[in-house]
């Protein structure tokens, strides 16, 4: 029932099931060898199936992209800073290696930080065109 209230087209089962039901339970076993054969999924396949399951459920990769861009853009701020104290202090050691590595690195972290914010703007809009339900109404009390 739960799951007919979501309308979307490509419904990544395993991850809308914990979503779906109401109480849930962590269950540990212990699984025996397989009794007979191999598995018929290639690597290449599950691949995919990871993939399709990290996508469909959360905009998380988005969110990562944009935390490693600030974090590469503040390295890139703090190099800068160390590279231009250490001019100061030392005097250059390669003529324009310095400069030419932190245009590199600094430009590299600003354009993940912007692609990090255009995906985050991108996972919201992503998870209001699923139209999934906010709330999972699991039975109508009447009382007439």
């Amino acid at each position: 029932e739960g799951l007919a209230q979501f309308p979307e087209q490509n419904l990544f089962l395993r991850g809308m099931v914990p979503l779906v039901w109401y109480k849930s339970e962590i269950v540990y076993y212990k699984r025996g060898e397989r009794f007979a054969g191999e598995s018929k999924y290639p690597l290449k396949k599950m691949i995919s199936f990871a993939i399709d399951g990290i996508t469909s459920t959360s905009a998380a990769p988005m969110r990562l992209i944009f935390w490693i861009g600030l974090i590469w853009f503040i390295l890139a701020i703090v190099g800068a800073i160390y590279i231009i104290a250490r001019h100061f202090v030392n005097g250059s050691d390669v003529a324009g290696w310095a400069s030419i590595m932190l245009v590199v690195v600094g430009f590299g972290g600003a354009n993940l930080l912007a692609l990090g914010v255009i995906g985050e703007y991108i996972g919201k809009i992503f998870l209001e065109v699923k139209q999934r339900p906010r709330y999972l109404i699991e039975d109508f009390i009447n009382e007439d």
